[in-house]
């Protein structure tokens, strides 16, 4: 399963672009409705000012966060 990162291009630092394995520069809103489609089983979309964004399920490891700095 190919991981979710965040590119942290927006205002403040917000994710509107994301590089899913191979695929770079994929528009936030094309990841949110894939991950609503269920093509992404480990993240899940949370609602922040109106805005959705793709977030990795909760688990131990922070390398696994959409928001890694690796």
């Amino acid at each position: 399963m190919a991981r979710i990162k965040g590119k942290n291009d927006g205002p403040g630092g917000r994710n509107e672009h994301y590089d899913i394995g191979n695929r770079k520069d994929v528009p936030r809103r094309n990841v949110v409705a894939e991950i609503k489609r269920g093509e992404h089983p480990d993240a899940h979309v949370v609602k922040i000012n109106d805005r959705e964004y793709a977030r990795d399920n909760p688990d131990r490891t922070k390398s696994d966060n959409v928001n890694r700095k690796t």
